[in-house]
């Protein structure tokens, strides 16, 4: 099951109590104290692991508490320090405090971590409060508690390229057709109900990364179907690949379409109709007169297009290269989307 949202409660460990002792030896008349230090609590940490590629593995455990610190012991002994937890998430995983609102890491890189809970301060044992005037001290210090917050954790998915489209637009069979990619297909809409990533290789040595992102119907934005679950992954994309049917069996009214995806990506947030894109007309092996309505108000848009049959591959090929090579240029711009 492909999770992408979920709300956990993080606890880092207390700090151990001080200890009060004194020495109590053969031979050593006047022993002083002796009390050890507390252990420190353990951190609470989120780190991106990228094995990971859903956030289910939190889904059935909300707290997360970290291991506490020993209390001292005598004959200056401080207690051992708390282990911090480590709360391994996917590549590409916000974390954000709940209460606040404020985005406290976004991990967007294997291993790349962020402590949400500090763990308590150990408390001072009776050998730190010893003075001229007080030699046998009766104080210690108690350990502090550990921070807690409760965190949401937001998945966005890493990729150059997204796919974005009607049901039934061809995006699952695109990325099937130039990836290694598996995604659900079928001729019924909603086939895919999770996000799908893709490596896409369109020269020797050189790919992108491009998202299956499922379907999105008029209304998305008011969390009709299926898209507006996971427009979240687009915010990531930064170069959007509009796919449309202009096969017989498509409806007749590709414009119609592409206008109403345009639409509720502008309604969803205004960042994404502003990311470059391109519009792909697909299942041209079976095209109607569609085809040429969608192709006539492109060039009159001044929009890039390209016409492709992910299951013939005519046209595969060079809208490939197209978006490479306008990957490429938009990494090494300074002025590159996000």
């Amino acid at each position: 099951m492909f999770i992408d949202y979920i709300t956990i409660h993080a606890k880092a460990g207390d700090g151990g109590d001080g200890c009060i002792s004194f020495r109590r030896e053969a031979f050593v008349p006047r022993g002083g104290p002796n009390g050890g230090d507390g252990g420190h609590g353990g951190d609470v940490i989120v780190q991106a692991d990228s094995r990971l590629r859903t956030l289910h593995d939190l889904r059935y455990r909300k707290q997360y508490l970290a291991q506490r610190g020993e209390p001292g012991r005598g004959k200056d002994q401080s207690g051992k320090s708390g282990e911090d937890l480590i709360i391994s998430v996917p590549v590409g995983t916000i974390v954000r405090d709940e209460a606040q609102g404020d985005v406290l890491a976004d991990l967007t890189a294997d291993g790349q971590a962020v402590t949400v809970a500090r763990g308590g301060r150990g408390g001072r044992g009776n050998q730190h409060f010893a003075t001229p005037t007080r030699q046998a001290p009766l104080i210690a210090e108690p350990g502090t508690p550990g921070a807690e917050r409760t965190l949401i954790l937001e998945l966005k998915l890493l990729a150059d390229v997204g796919l974005v489209g009607l049901p039934n637009a061809g995006k699952s069979t695109l990325l099937a057709a130039i990836s290694a990619a598996r995604p659900k297909i079928g001729a019924y809409p909603f086939t895919t109900l999770t996000p799908s990533l893709g490596v896409v290789t369109w020269a020797e040595g050189r790919s992108f990364v491009a998202a299956d992102i499922p379907g999105l119907i008029e209304g998305a934005h008011e969390g009709k179907g299926l898209g507006f679950q996971f427009l979240r992954h687009i915010e990531r994309t930064s170069y959007l690949l509009h796919l449309v049917d202009v096969s017989d069996m498509g409806g007749g009214h590709p414009v119609d379409d592409l206008q109403a995806v345009r639409r509720e990506l502008a309604l969803t947030n205004p960042d994404l109709i502003a990311k470059p894109f391109a519009v792909v007309a697909t299942k041209i092996d079976a095209a109607g007169e569609g085809r040429e309505v969608l192709r006539a108000f492109c060039a009159e848009q001044r929009w890039p297009y390209f016409e492709i049959s992910a299951v013939t591959h005519e046209g595969v090929p060079e809208l490939l290269r197209a978006v490479g090579t306008r990957i490429e240029a938009q990494a090494s711009s300074p002025q590159a989307a996000t």
